[in-house]
Protein backbone atom coordinates (compact mmCIF):
# COMPACT_ATOMS: atom_id res chain seq x y z
CA UNK A 1 0.00 0.00 0.00
CA UNK A 2 1.50 3.72 -0.53
CA UNK A 3 2.59 5.53 2.37
CA UNK A 4 -0.23 7.77 3.61
CA UNK A 5 1.73 11.51 3.42
CA UNK A 6 0.96 14.06 5.98
CA UNK A 7 0.14 17.65 5.39
CA UNK A 8 1.73 20.12 6.98
CA UNK A 9 0.08 23.98 7.49
CA UNK A 10 1.91 26.73 4.84
CA UNK A 11 2.29 30.37 4.46
CA UNK A 12 1.94 31.62 1.06
CA UNK A 13 2.44 35.17 -0.26
CA UNK A 14 0.29 35.80 -4.23
CA UNK A 15 0.16 38.63 -6.28
CA UNK A 16 -2.75 39.17 -7.85
CA UNK A 17 -2.43 39.11 -12.17
CA UNK A 18 -4.16 42.76 -12.30
CA UNK A 19 -1.63 43.79 -14.85
CA UNK A 20 -0.55 40.48 -16.20
CA UNK A 21 0.26 39.94 -20.04
CA UNK A 22 2.90 38.61 -22.26
CA UNK A 23 4.28 41.81 -23.79
CA UNK A 24 8.04 40.81 -24.09
CA UNK A 25 9.66 37.72 -24.76
CA UNK A 26 12.07 36.37 -22.11
CA UNK A 27 11.77 32.27 -22.57
CA UNK A 28 10.91 29.89 -24.97
CA UNK A 29 7.00 30.00 -23.91
CA UNK A 30 7.00 33.71 -24.54
CA UNK A 31 5.62 35.48 -27.80
CA UNK A 32 6.02 38.59 -27.69
CA UNK A 33 2.11 40.36 -28.09
CA UNK A 34 0.90 36.98 -27.71
CA UNK A 35 -2.51 37.12 -26.83
CA UNK A 36 -4.14 36.15 -22.75
CA UNK A 37 -7.27 36.22 -21.98
CA UNK A 38 -7.31 38.27 -18.97
CA UNK A 39 -10.66 37.19 -17.39
CA UNK A 40 -10.18 33.56 -17.81
CA UNK A 41 -6.26 34.36 -15.55
CA UNK A 42 -8.19 35.86 -12.95
CA UNK A 43 -10.50 33.52 -12.79
CA UNK A 44 -7.66 30.59 -12.89
CA UNK A 45 -5.08 32.73 -10.39
CA UNK A 46 -8.59 32.78 -7.88
CA UNK A 47 -9.10 29.03 -8.09
CA UNK A 48 -5.43 28.55 -6.75
CA UNK A 49 -5.88 30.77 -4.06
CA UNK A 50 -9.11 29.76 -2.96
CA UNK A 51 -7.59 25.67 -2.89
CA UNK A 52 -4.48 27.02 -0.92
CA UNK A 53 -7.61 28.34 1.68
CA UNK A 54 -9.30 25.31 1.36
CA UNK A 55 -6.65 23.11 2.00
CA UNK A 56 -6.01 25.39 5.44
CA UNK A 57 -2.90 27.36 4.41
CA UNK A 58 -2.55 31.29 4.98
CA UNK A 59 -2.10 33.00 1.78
CA UNK A 60 -1.35 36.90 1.97
CA UNK A 61 -0.68 39.75 -0.44
CA UNK A 62 1.11 41.86 -2.15
CA UNK A 63 -0.11 44.72 -4.44
CA UNK A 64 0.30 44.47 -8.19
CA UNK A 65 1.51 47.34 -9.98
CA UNK A 66 1.18 48.96 -13.13
CA UNK A 67 3.26 47.68 -15.99
CA UNK A 68 4.81 45.19 -14.42
CA UNK A 69 3.17 42.18 -15.96
CA UNK A 70 4.95 39.18 -14.57
CA UNK A 71 4.73 40.48 -10.91
CA UNK A 72 2.17 37.63 -10.82
CA UNK A 73 4.70 35.27 -10.83
CA UNK A 74 5.71 35.58 -7.05
CA UNK A 75 8.51 32.71 -6.32
CA UNK A 76 10.79 34.57 -8.16
CA UNK A 77 10.82 37.26 -5.60
CA UNK A 78 13.01 35.74 -3.10
CA UNK A 79 13.88 32.84 -1.03
CA UNK A 80 12.52 33.12 2.47
CA UNK A 81 13.82 30.63 4.96
CA UNK A 82 14.18 30.85 8.82
CA UNK A 83 12.12 34.30 8.77
CA UNK A 84 15.24 35.42 6.27
CA UNK A 85 14.92 37.20 3.31
CA UNK A 86 16.80 36.24 0.37
CA UNK A 87 15.77 38.90 -2.85
CA UNK A 88 16.01 38.86 -6.43
CA UNK A 89 18.42 40.48 -8.82
CA UNK A 90 16.85 39.71 -12.04
CA UNK A 91 18.19 38.28 -14.98
CA UNK A 92 15.55 40.46 -17.42
CA UNK A 93 15.76 44.54 -17.52
CA UNK A 94 12.06 44.22 -17.61
CA UNK A 95 11.67 42.33 -14.50
CA UNK A 96 13.84 44.45 -12.52
CA UNK A 97 10.98 46.64 -11.17
CA UNK A 98 9.85 44.13 -9.54
CA UNK A 99 12.84 43.67 -6.89
CA UNK A 100 12.04 47.19 -4.98
CA UNK A 101 8.16 46.21 -5.01
CA UNK A 102 8.55 42.97 -3.22
CA UNK A 103 11.56 44.69 -0.72
CA UNK A 104 9.02 47.05 -0.11
CA UNK A 105 6.20 44.28 0.88
CA UNK A 106 8.85 42.44 2.91
CA UNK A 107 10.06 45.24 5.49
CA UNK A 108 6.45 46.03 5.74
CA UNK A 109 5.86 42.82 6.89
CA UNK A 110 8.87 43.00 9.31
CA UNK A 111 11.36 41.10 7.35
CA UNK A 112 15.05 42.17 6.71
CA UNK A 113 15.63 42.15 3.12
CA UNK A 114 19.36 40.85 1.65
CA UNK A 115 19.82 42.11 -1.76
CA UNK A 116 22.09 39.68 -3.62
CA UNK A 117 25.02 40.88 -5.51
CA UNK A 118 24.45 38.57 -8.34
CA UNK A 119 22.01 37.46 -10.30
CA UNK A 120 19.21 35.56 -8.49
CA UNK A 121 15.54 35.12 -9.49
CA UNK A 122 14.31 33.60 -5.99
CA UNK A 123 12.29 30.39 -5.89
CA UNK A 124 12.42 30.01 -9.22
CA UNK A 125 16.10 28.88 -8.92
CA UNK A 126 16.33 28.09 -5.50
CA UNK A 127 14.44 24.92 -4.06
CA UNK A 128 14.83 24.25 0.01
CA UNK A 129 14.84 20.44 0.55
CA UNK A 130 15.13 19.28 3.91
CA UNK A 131 19.09 20.22 4.63
CA UNK A 132 19.55 21.36 1.61
CA UNK A 133 19.04 24.22 -0.82
CA UNK A 134 18.64 23.02 -4.40
CA UNK A 135 19.79 25.32 -7.14
CA UNK A 136 19.83 25.89 -10.53
CA UNK A 137 22.01 27.59 -13.21
CA UNK A 138 22.02 27.93 -16.42
CA UNK A 139 19.91 30.31 -18.07
CA UNK A 140 18.87 33.03 -14.89
CA UNK A 141 20.18 32.32 -11.99
CA UNK A 142 24.24 32.30 -11.66
CA UNK A 143 26.67 30.10 -9.92
CA UNK A 144 27.86 33.28 -7.72
CA UNK A 145 24.63 33.36 -6.44
CA UNK A 146 24.58 30.20 -5.08
CA UNK A 147 27.46 31.07 -3.37
CA UNK A 148 25.38 33.77 -1.60
CA UNK A 149 22.93 31.74 -0.63
CA UNK A 150 25.10 29.55 1.11
CA UNK A 151 26.79 32.25 3.00
CA UNK A 152 23.63 33.91 4.48
CA UNK A 153 21.61 31.00 5.25
CA UNK A 154 24.46 28.89 6.11
CA UNK A 155 22.54 25.81 4.77
CA UNK A 156 24.24 23.74 2.24
CA UNK A 157 23.56 24.95 -1.29
CA UNK A 158 23.70 21.91 -4.34
CA UNK A 159 24.31 23.56 -7.35
CA UNK A 160 22.07 21.85 -10.33
CA UNK A 161 23.31 22.93 -14.28
CA UNK A 162 19.55 23.29 -16.39
CA UNK A 163 19.96 22.25 -19.81
CA UNK A 164 16.97 22.51 -21.62
CA UNK A 165 15.52 26.70 -22.15
CA UNK A 166 12.24 25.27 -21.71
CA UNK A 167 13.00 24.41 -18.35
CA UNK A 168 15.05 27.73 -17.69
CA UNK A 169 14.04 27.69 -13.90
CA UNK A 170 14.49 24.95 -11.28
CA UNK A 171 11.13 25.34 -10.85
CA UNK A 172 9.85 24.15 -13.46
CA UNK A 173 11.87 20.65 -13.90
CA UNK A 174 11.82 19.87 -9.83
CA UNK A 175 9.80 20.35 -6.27
CA UNK A 176 9.15 19.00 -3.38
CA UNK A 177 7.05 16.59 -2.07
CA UNK A 178 7.54 16.40 0.98
CA UNK A 179 10.13 18.46 3.04
CA UNK A 180 10.92 15.11 5.68
CA UNK A 181 11.89 14.98 8.93
CA UNK A 182 14.61 17.12 10.42
CA UNK A 183 18.12 15.18 9.27
CA UNK A 184 16.08 13.11 7.11
CA UNK A 185 15.54 12.95 3.60
CA UNK A 186 12.94 14.98 1.35
CA UNK A 187 11.09 13.42 -1.16
CA UNK A 188 11.05 15.35 -4.62
CA UNK A 189 9.81 14.99 -7.96
CA UNK A 190 12.07 16.00 -11.50
CA UNK A 191 12.05 15.70 -14.99
CA UNK A 192 16.18 14.08 -15.75
CA UNK A 193 16.64 15.49 -18.66
CA UNK A 194 16.44 18.95 -18.03
CA UNK A 195 19.47 18.08 -15.78
CA UNK A 196 23.16 18.54 -17.45
CA UNK A 197 24.42 14.43 -16.73
CA UNK A 198 26.61 15.62 -14.10
CA UNK A 199 23.70 16.68 -12.25
CA UNK A 200 21.33 13.89 -13.31
CA UNK A 201 24.31 11.87 -10.92
CA UNK A 202 23.87 13.95 -8.11
CA UNK A 203 20.22 13.91 -7.87
CA UNK A 204 20.23 10.17 -7.88
CA UNK A 205 22.69 9.75 -5.25
CA UNK A 206 20.96 12.21 -2.91
CA UNK A 207 17.33 11.01 -4.11
CA UNK A 208 17.20 7.76 -4.98
CA UNK A 209 13.14 7.13 -4.34
CA UNK A 210 12.49 10.68 -6.11
CA UNK A 211 9.66 10.39 -8.58
CA UNK A 212 10.67 11.12 -12.34
CA UNK A 213 8.43 13.06 -14.77
CA UNK A 214 8.51 12.67 -18.30
CA UNK A 215 9.12 15.44 -20.84
CA UNK A 216 5.49 15.57 -21.72
CA UNK A 217 4.66 16.04 -18.57
CA UNK A 218 7.14 19.02 -17.69
CA UNK A 219 6.04 20.45 -20.76
CA UNK A 220 2.57 20.71 -19.45
CA UNK A 221 3.89 22.20 -16.41
CA UNK A 222 3.64 18.92 -13.84
CA UNK A 223 6.60 20.05 -12.14
CA UNK A 224 6.07 23.57 -11.38
CA UNK A 225 3.49 22.49 -8.34
CA UNK A 226 3.17 23.21 -5.29
CA UNK A 227 2.84 20.49 -2.18
CA UNK A 228 1.81 20.41 1.78
CA UNK A 229 3.58 17.31 2.37
CA UNK A 230 0.41 15.53 1.71
CA UNK A 231 -1.60 17.68 -1.25
CA UNK A 232 -0.17 18.48 -4.65
CA UNK A 233 -1.30 21.07 -6.63
CA UNK A 234 -0.63 20.54 -10.07
CA UNK A 235 -1.43 21.11 -13.54
CA UNK A 236 -4.20 18.80 -14.96
CA UNK A 237 -2.69 18.70 -18.33
CA UNK A 238 0.56 16.46 -16.36
CA UNK A 239 -1.75 13.02 -16.16
CA UNK A 240 0.47 10.71 -16.29
CA UNK A 241 2.43 12.57 -12.98
CA UNK A 242 -0.75 12.95 -11.65
CA UNK A 243 -0.70 8.46 -11.45
CA UNK A 244 2.61 8.51 -10.12
CA UNK A 245 1.74 11.32 -7.05
CA UNK A 246 -0.95 8.71 -6.68
CA UNK A 247 1.14 5.76 -6.82
CA UNK A 248 3.56 7.02 -3.87
CA UNK A 249 0.19 8.43 -1.63
CA UNK A 250 -0.18 11.64 -2.64
CA UNK A 251 -2.99 13.44 -3.16
CA UNK A 252 -3.12 15.16 -6.09
CA UNK A 253 -5.70 18.28 -6.70
CA UNK A 254 -5.60 19.66 -10.33
CA UNK A 255 -5.67 23.15 -10.67
CA UNK A 256 -5.58 24.76 -14.63
CA UNK A 257 -3.19 27.79 -14.86
CA UNK A 258 -3.16 27.24 -18.33
CA UNK A 259 -2.98 31.42 -19.20
CA UNK A 260 0.00 31.40 -17.38
CA UNK A 261 1.70 28.99 -19.47
CA UNK A 262 1.78 31.77 -21.98
CA UNK A 263 4.65 33.45 -20.10
CA UNK A 264 6.29 30.01 -18.88
CA UNK A 265 4.91 29.72 -15.68
CA UNK A 266 2.30 27.47 -13.51
CA UNK A 267 1.46 27.04 -9.88
CA UNK A 268 4.64 27.17 -8.28
CA UNK A 269 5.75 30.53 -10.11
CA UNK A 270 2.59 32.40 -8.85
CA UNK A 271 3.28 31.17 -4.91
CA UNK A 272 5.78 32.28 -2.67
CA UNK A 273 6.49 30.34 0.01
CA UNK A 274 7.46 32.12 3.64
CA UNK A 275 8.79 30.14 6.05
CA UNK A 276 9.25 30.90 9.08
Amino acid sequence: MPQRRVPRPRRYLVCEPRYYDVQYAINPWMREGGEVDHDLARAQWQTLVSTYRDLGHTVEHVKPEPGLVDMVFAANSALVLGGRVFGSRFHAPQRRPEEAAYETWFKAAGFEVHRPESVCEGEGDLVPAGDFVLAGTGFRTTPAAHREVQEFFGVPVIGLQLVDPYFYHLDTALFVLDDGDPGGRAHIAYHPEAFSPGSREVLARLFPDAVTATREDAMAFGLNSVSDGRHVLVAPQAEGLIGRLEAHGYVPVPVDLSEFHKAGGGIKCCTQEIRA
